[in-house]
């Protein structure tokens, strides 16, 4: 699995001009599920992600994590992090898992910063999504589960 962790002091996801899912200070979280990821995958990148010390402290420092801020997630699932684009000009998408293994892996993600005590939002699986954020910094992290 990767993710694209963005430190936002606000987020929110439409589909159709209709409000889904929004946060105040804490981490846009997209994430894109590649072919034969698994339950653990998702688990070890949400325990990163809500550990993760990306916010500062008193001195500037990054040195608090979502759970010490208390801060909120919207996770919005992107396969398009997925694309292998070292060939020609359009992105192949081979790589990210199919939506029926894709959606419930987001699901586990999502659950599992919620059992850490995040506050965490959702977007909509499959949808055509306008993600809107004030990235806060701007902190843009990448991670890969493979590589944790």
């Amino acid at each position: 699995m990767k993710a694209v962790l963005q430190r936002v002091s606000r987020a929110a996801v439409t589909v159709e001009d209709e409000p889904v899912a929004s946060i105040g200070h804490g981490l846009l979280v997209l994430v894109g599920v590649a072919q034969g990821d698994t339950e653990s995958d998702a688990r070890k990148l949400a325990r990163k992600t809500a550990e993760l010390r990306v916010f500062a402290d008193a001195q500037s420092k990054f040195n608090l994590s979502l759970l010490d801020v208390r801060g909120e997630a919207l996770v919005v699932s992107q396969f398009t992090l997925l694309a292998d684009c070292r060939k020609g000009r359009r992105p192949s998408f081979t790589d990210a898992a199919p939506p029926d293994v894709a959606a419930p892996l987001v699901e586990v993600f999502a659950q599992a910063l919620r059992e850490m005590g995040v506050p965490t939002s959702t977007g909509r699986f499959g949808a055509m999504m306008q993600v809107e954020l004030v990235n806060d910094g701007p902190v843009t992290i990448v991670l890969d589960s493979r590589e944790l």
